[in-house]
């Protein structure tokens, strides 16, 4: 009986939505489980769901609770983010994202990674990345990423990035491309050991502090 027939007015599954049902089908079926066995691991992980709510979850004929999705994501052994996204992130590939419309696969993979905002919600970007760190990422992680030395690690992982991408998708007058790439993942690597050094020497420069002042008093 459908929730129509209870008389029940049944929730719209939206992009994500459609996307988290194609996504539990492909891990169930990597994982080389049946409906069945995947309703006893939920069981097991405290969200019980019967086979039959299974199937309908894969059809995207049932909406997955937030409880749901987080324990499928533990019986699957994958992050949450690997059920709410194609797996994809192939350079120009677009993926369409509830509330966003579609979206870069790449950036919507880092969105949800909490390594940026959205670069397509039209905003001004510095504003967003500002409420994004602020509202989105714990304090510790915040002072990281802020921290000079953490900006020039996050250049250096972005420009390294793209080089193995480009790398990977290489064909014919992409070679110049590379090399500049390569060029910009080099220096970013000597703003990255520039900072290595100015963190080594001040804390060198605070363990010397305290000796120093006792030996003047």
């Amino acid at each position: 009986m459908t929730e129509h027939q209870r008389g029940r007015r049944a929730i719209e599954v939206g992009p994500t939505g459609r996307t988290v049902a194609e996504n539990i089908a492909r891990l169930r079926e990597r994982c080389s489980m049946t409906t069945r066995q995947l309703s006893g691991a939920l069981e097991r992980a405290g969200r019980a769901v019967p086979a039959s709510g299974i199937t309908r979850m894969e059809k995207a004929e049932r909406v997955v609770t937030a409880d749901e999705l987080v324990a499928l994501a533990v019986v699957f052994g994958v992050s949450p983010t690997a059920l709410l996204l194609p797996l994809t992130d192939r350079p120009g590939t677009m993926v369409e994202v509830t509330g966003a419309g579609e979206v870069d696969a790449a950036e919507a993979w880092d969105w949800a990674e909490g390594r940026q905002p959205l670069k397509s919600t039209g905003r001004d970007p510095h504003a967003a990345e500002l409420e994004f760190l602020v509202n989105g990422v714990p304090r510790l992680r915040r002072i990281l990423r802020q921290h000079p030395a953490g900006r020039a690690l996050a250049a250096l992982q972005q420009r390294i990035d793209a080089l193995i991408a480009r790398s990977a998708y290489i064909d014919d007058g992409d070679a110049e491309e590379v090399q500049e790439v390569a060029e910009e993942a080099r220096r970013a690597t000597e703003r990255v050991v520039a900072e290595v050094d100015y963190l080594n020497a001040a804390n060198a420069k605070a363990r010397l502090a305290p000796r120093a002042g006792g030996g003047d008093g």
